[in-house]
Order: C-alpha cells, then sequence, then structure tokens
C-alpha cells in the first residue's frame, strides 16, 4: 500500500491527452462547463525538434532558453553533473518503459556519456561514451579519481584514466534496498559537509582515503536534491512544492525510535497550486473533481521533482538563494522565494498565476534543475510522451497509450538552459593550481565554489592548511569563510583553534557552522573546552544555538556521559516546549528514552510540554512492538517481498508511515479491521483524504491518492493476499490472514473499475 499519485517518484506521470471519445464519456469536454478552446487544441500530441519546442515556451520575461543538447547526441536523460572542464557527464536510462507491459527493461542499455563542447559556443558538439551496458542507472557523482554510479540496488565506484573506467569497486550492496524503479534512491548530491546525500534514501557516503563511509541520515524526498549556500538540504515529494532541512544535514539521525525529528523534511511552502499553459486532461487523476480547472487546467503539483536553490551569479541579486521545481506533469518549472528566520526556512511562490518558465508542448518533460558553472539554470528534459511505470499502469492508460500512439519515439532527450536577456553565460576555467583552487572559494558562484573545494578536498594535500587558515582567518566573505572551513574538514587539517571562535561569532550564520562542524573537531583533549562554550551560550540564552548544541551531545558523551546528560537536561528544563529542541534532545536518546522521560517528569510533570508529549508517544510505541516481524515473514515470504519493494518506500520499513508520503500500516483500522475493505483499496486504490485511528490524513501531508494494483499483471490473487496477511500480522497488528479467493471475490466484483474508492464509500 502506498498514496501515490501513479506518478514517477522522481519524475513524472504519464502525460497523454485523452481522446475525444473517452473524454467525453467522462464528462471533461462538457461545453456546458464553459471552457473555452477547441478539443483539436489538444487532442494531439505531436513529437517536436528542440527549437519548435523552445518555441512553445513561455519563459520569465528579461530571460532567454537556449539549447544545449538534443538527440541523437543524447537519449532519455535523467541526471547530471559536471566537471572541472565544463563537460556534461550525463545518466541515459534508455530501456525505461519500451512500452506499456514494460518489456525489456531489465536490459542492460543504460549509458554514462560526457557531452563536450569543442567549439566554444555553448552547445555540446561531441559525444563519448564513458559507460555502458547498464540497466537503469540513475545518478551519478564525480568525487577523487573516479565516478559513484547508482546502478540499483547497487552503487559503484569507477575509478576514471583518460576518460575511460579502469577499476570497479562496489560502494554499498543495498544502496537501493527493496523499492521498484519508481521508488529507488537517487542524487548522489556532494554536500557542504563533504557528505553524500541522496533523495528517496536514509543513506549518506563519504570517502574515506580508499574506502568509503556509509552512515544513516535522514530519510528525504523522492526526486532530487540540492543545497544553499549553508549546506541544508532541499528535496520533495511528488505532490509537494518543496521541503527542506532547517539544520545541518549530518545532524539528529542516531535514533532509528524517532519516525521524524523537526527541523529535518519540513513542508516550507504550503502552496502547491500550479499554473500550466496548457491543457492537461493527461494527469493520471484527470476524472476526479478538482483535479482539473475549468479550463482542464491541473490545479496542484502532482509530479513535482529535481528542485535545486539557485546559487549561481549570472540571474541578479532578487534571484539568489531561491528554489526552481519541475514539474513534468504539467510542462513547468516553478521559482519560490525563500526566507530565513533563525534557523527556520520558509518561502512562497514567486508568482500567482503563471509560472518561471511553461511550455505548450506536452512531451516537454523537465525532471531535473541545476546550477551550472557559467551561472546559468539547467534543464533536463527527458522529452516522452509517456513516462509512467507499468506498476501503476491502470487499463485506462494503457489503453489511451495505444490508441494514441504515445509510447514512441522513445530516444529522445534535451537539456536547456536559462539565462538573461543581454547577459553572457561565461564559465570559470579550473587549473591544476590549488592556489587557484583557493582562490574560487571566493567566487560569487557558489557551483564554482563547491567545485572548488571538492577539488580540493580531493587533492588530499594538507599542506593546503596554511592558506586555508589564513582565508578562514582573513576574508570578510561569509560563503568564502564557510568553504574554508569545511574544505579544511574534509582535508582533516581542521582544528579546535580555527573553530571555537567562530561559536563566539555575532553572525549566526558563522555560529551554525562552526556548530555544525563541531563534531568533526572535538576530541578527548578538548571536549571539555567545547563544553564551557556550549554551556555559556546556553546561559547567554542563544536560542538559535539551543537545538545545535542538543545535536552535538553525542560527541561530548563519547569522553564524559555525565557532561553530555547535564547539557540535555538543562535543555529539557530550559526549552521544554520547544519542538526543535525537544526533538533533538530525542536523537540522542535511543534505548533510553523511558529511563530519561521519568527523570524530567520529576521536575517537568506537565503532560502538555512538548518534550514529555513526544517522550511519552516513543515510549508506547516501543512498548507496543510485540511482534516477530522475522516469523511473519517467514509465513508470508512472497508478501513480505512485496511489501519490501512496493510498499515500504511510502508506508516505512516499520509500518508507521513517511511524512509527506504515506500513512501508517501499524495500528491501522484500515489494516486490521474489514479484510474486503482493505482489498478494495489495494486493488483499485484509495483517493483521500483518509482517517486513520483519530487522525485524518490528507494531501500535502501524504500523497493524494494510494493506486489500486488490480491492472498489474505480476501480482496474482495470491500474491495480493500474501502482501495483505503480511501486513495485517506485522509490527504490532495481529488480525486473520486474507486468502486468494477473497482476493479473487473482490476483483470480479468490480471488474473494470478505474476510479479509485474514496473513505465515503465505505
Amino acid at each position: 500500500m502506498r498514496y501515490k499519485n501513479y506518478s514517477f517518484p522522481f519524475l513524472i506521470l504519464v502525460v497523454f491527452i485523452l481522446t475525444t471519445v473517452s473524454c467525453k464519456q467522462l464528462g471533461l469536454w462538457n461545453n456546458a462547463s464553459g471552457t473555452s478552446g477547441s478539443t483539436d487544441d489538444f487532442s494531439s500530441s505531436p513529437v517536436l525538434s528542440a527549437s519548435e519546442s523552445m518555441k512553445k515556451m513561455k519563459l520569465e520575461e528579461g530571460f532567454n532558453i537556449r539549447l544545449v543538447a538534443e538527440e541523437p547526441l543524447l537519449n532519455t536523460p535523467v541526471a547530471l553533473t559536471f566537471d572541472e572542464k565544463g563537460r556534461i557527464w550525463v545518466v541515459e536510462m534508455e530501456s525505461y518503459m519500451p512500452d506499456t507491459l514494460g518489456t525489456g527493461e531489465d536490459q542492460p542499455s543504460g549509458k554514462i556519456v560526457i557531452l563536450t563542447d569543442k567549439n566554444g559556443d555553448g552547445q555540446m558538439d561531441d559525444r563519448k561514451i564513458f559507460l555502458d551496458s547498464l540497466v537503469l542507472p540513475r545518478a551519478i557523482c564525480l568525487i577523487g579519481k573516479g565516478i559513484l554510479v547508482a546502478e540499483s540496488p547497487r552503487l559503484w565506484y569507477y575509478e576514471i584514466e583518460n576518460d575511460r573506467p579502469v577499476r570497479k569497486t562496489l560502494v554499498d550492496a543495498a544502496y537501493a534496498e527493496g523499492g521498484n524503479v519508481e521508488h529507488q534512491p537517487n542524487g548522489l548530491f556532494r554536500a557542504l559537509d563533504n557528505w553524500i546525500y541522496n533523495a528517496k534514501s536514509g543513506k549518506r557516503y563519504r570517502q574515506n582515503g580508499d574506502s568509503w563511509l556509509i552512515e544513516r541520515t535522514h530519510f528525504r524526498g523522492q526526486w532530487g536534491i540540492s543545497q544553499d549556500d549553508q549546506g541544508r538540504l532541499y528535496y520533495n515529494t511528488n505532490s509537494q512544492n518543496l521541503e527542506a532541512d532547517f539544520f545541518s544535514p549530518g545532524l539528529g539521525a542516531g535514533n532509528d525510535h524517532q519516525r521524524n525529528v523537526s527541523g529535518f523534511g519540513e513542508d516550507i511552502i504550503k502552496d502547491n497550486k500550479v499554473y500550466p499553459i496548457r491543457p492537461n486532461t493527461g494527469v493520471n487523476r484527470a476524472y476526479l473533481e478538482g483535479t482539473l480547472d475549468a479550463n482542464k487546467r491541473l490545479v496542484n503539483f502532482t509530479a513535482a521533482c529535481g528542485p535545486v536553490i539557485y546559487q549561481g551569479d549570472l540571474f541578479g541579486s532578487e534571484y539568489k538563494g531561491n528554489a526552481f521545481v519541475a514539474e513534468p506533469s504539467a510542462n513547468l518549472i516553478k521559482r519560490n522565494i525563500l526566507t530565513d528566520t533563525g534557523y527556520i526556512t520558509g518561502g512562497r511562490q514567486a508568482y500567482k498565476g503563471r509560472e518561471f518558465l511553461a511550455s505548450k508542448d506536452e512531451r516537454f518533460r523537465p525532471v531535473n534543475l541545476y546550477n551550472g558553472p557559467d551561472g546559468a539554470l539547467y534543464i533536463i528534459d527527458m522529452y516522452r510522451g509517456i513516462i509512467q511505470h507499468k506498476t501503476y499502469l491502470t487499463p485506462y492508460l494503457k489503453n489511451q497509450i495505444k490508441e494514441r500512439n504515445l509510447t514512441q519515439p522513445l530516444s529522445y532527450g534535451r537539456i536547456y538552459k536559462v539565462v538573461p536577456r543581454g547577459k553572457k553565460a561565461k564559465s570559470v576555467k579550473f587549473s591544476k593550481d590549488p592556489l587557484r583552487h583557493l582562490s574560487l572559494l571566493q567566487h560569487p558562484n557558489g557551483w564554482i565554489r563547491s567545485k572548488a573545494q571538492q577539488l580540493l578536498v580531493d587533492s588530499r594535500d594538507k599542506e593546503l592548511n596554511i592558506p586555508l587558515r589564513k582565508l578562514l582567518n582573513t576574508s570578510e566573505q561569509t560563503n568564502t569563510i564557510v568553504h574554508a572551513l569545511w574544505t579544511m574538514e574534509g582535508l582533516g587539517v581542521l582544528l579546535k583553534e580555527d573553530v571555537l571562535p567562530l561559536l563566539k561569532n555575532k553572525d549566526w550564520r558563522l555560529r551554525m557552522q562552526g556548530l555544525s562542524v563541531s563534531p568533526s573537531v572535538i576530541k578527548a583533549d578538548n571536549y571539555k573546552e567545547f563544553t564551557y562554550i556550549f554551556k555559556e551560550m546556553l546561559s547567554q540564552n542563544d536560542t538559535l544555538a539551543a537545538p545545535y548544541i542538543a545535536f552535538l551531545a553525542p560527541s561530548i558523551q563519547v569522553f564524559d556521559k555525565v557532561a553530555a546528560k547535564d547539557l540535555l537536561l538543562s535543555l529539557s528544563k530550559e526549552y521544554p516546549n520547544n519542538i526543535f529542541v525537544s526533538d533533538a534532545i530525542i536523537s540522542n536518546l535511543k534505548d533510553r528514552e523511558a529511563d530519561y522521560y521519568r527523570e524530567i517528569l520529576s521536575f517537568n510533570p506537565d503532560s502538555n510540554l512538548a518534550i514529555n508529549r513526544r517522550l511519552k508517544k516513543i515510549t508506547n510505541d516501543l512498548s507496543k512492538k510485540k511482534t516477530d516481524n522475522l516469523k511473519t515473514a517467514r509465513d508470508f515470504p512472497k508478501g513480505a517481498a512485496i511489501f519490501q519493494s512496493f510498499c515500504q518506500t511510502c508506508h516505512g520499513a516499520d509500518g508507521n508511515g513517511i511524512n509527506n508520503l504515506a500513512p501508517p500500516l501499524n495500528n491501522s483500522n484500515w489494516v486490521l479491521e474489514n479484510k474486503d475493505r482493505l482489498i478494495k483499496v489495494v486493488l483499485f486504490g484509495l483517493n483521500g483524504p483518509v482517517k486513520v485511528g483519530n487522525k485524518i490524513y490528507k494531501a500535502p501531508e501524504i500523497n493524494g491518492e494510494m493506486p489500486g494494483i488490480a491492472a498489474n499483471p505480476d501480482f496474482s490473487d495470491e500474491d495480493i493476499a500474501q502482501l495483505l496477511s503480511y501486513v495485517r500480522n506485522s509490527w504490532s497488528n495481529k488480525a486473520v490472514k486474507v486468502n486468494a479467493e477473497e482476493v479473487q471475490k473482490i476483483r470480479k466484483e468490480y471488474k473494470g473499475r478505474v476510479k479509485p474508492f474514496t473513505e465515503g464509500d465505505f
């Protein structure tokens, strides 16, 4: 079970245009509705050349869109990265959904290619295949002397010599545990803190000499990931504009008993409306009331993906730090304006009733956005008529695809860039001179600064500590200080003397970075100094630092458990009703939640305080974990496998749901009560809002619809029965199993049904 919009989690749902007959049957082309325009305006979806497609785009005044690459130079692009030479490395997912059955999808036809602009005109004119014979590759990251390549379920590292792979190392055999092609990690984003993060994942990676570190981190988003100048991460789900971390991404993920930690995965823009410039009758729920407006245009996000925080220096100051989000189902790119209040980030849409970029070409599929080395905004256009995966493809969609011949062509794809009119996008030349890289840490373009930091870290040259320290101590630019700091951290040359002054800086941005980097320098011989200054910050009522200090307690606890606990108790007394501080405290308490709860009740007995409410819930949840899930998996092996592949990525491995994706299955009345109702939901889907227990879940807190799987030929009645039996007897659930005959009965009773159920139907 999962709440989705039938959309490719990173990308898109099928966008196809309904035929006149089908639309009339669904009441979509009813002239009495007052809709203007002829059906001929959107009854076809022609394949356009890149130049023709660009003419169909409406872009923010003062900007131009330029072609960077097109077919046949590239094919089915889904992700890219730039190297220091300005070349573009592109991931091609060529075998994705060759037809509605997914025939041949597992064929090794995916590639990593290198595109080069040889004549310097801004358009790529050379293609070199770096790696081929890949099965559905999805992400890459240049690092050190090689490149990380995500080819689910594994993550590989290839060393590079003369643009060729020479050695292959397995980094993580379980990079994508469970999940189908629509629900697997992606991104491989190399962040400010020198760790590599992903969307749709709870892992982070770091190169450590010739080995790799893998750590648990917060689960984030669906497709695409970005950062701001402070290194905070941004991502989203398909029905949600933008999510953000308020704190440094490496903090607060130490307690897997916490379902959510406040300040991570925050929904920062509540407005999810979109403003396409063409009818979108092809979105998967077009026939449901409220999905489209009177002009047949999509009302809210349904395939949000590929967010990027603009860090370039080309657009102008009013665009600096803006968030751009792709919506391929509506053929547009949205601009959001972000604001900071202390450590809390908020935002709003830049425009009302229009978008930064929107297209009338239905096959324009912006699936990923990037900052470029020249300061431009780069767009990956997968350019397809259909991108819906077979797992959730209904007979209705299959019929439309067949009738309209939307499967072909499959071998298209474009890369565009947006530049201000009258300005020339010009990249910086990187040399092999590390001193040149040092100077680039001062560049106004965030991509250049980040690349310079990465090259310096990859050099492993510890002698750079002297000029880096000078830059750290003498620069007047906050961003330069931040990059110098983390470059030293990445090289392993950072000292306490570099960090302690930052903790006393009046500029919150620098105090924040000092706090964030502290775990890298707290040692046995200096932890007392850090403990003292943390206490001093608390005594001075530094409310912005308070959650950070709570997150940092484990770094002190390694050397002094009493001192670490004293910090947490002080925070509990001073900030008992602050959800950010409370959750930061609890992130330290794995397996000690009940004891700590009893202790703070002795001096803070008010049950309404945030710290008490949160601790009580966790202790209650832990006490309910009585079921042996290993035994349940043995009893229903196929059900366990299906759950892992198709359900847990939204509902969570523990069945407790995932914020902004899906509600809990654990202790859910929908799971434990009426079997027939549960079978109907899994077969034919459920459209929210939905009440689980005493709480009502609705978009955007969860995705608005859980698609059914009745039309998927891969699932037999016995398979579905096993899945439901597994869910009904996992975690703290205990209910009578479901058998294949019961599934078959419901399937026959509702044969031909397309529309999902709603709670009111039961």
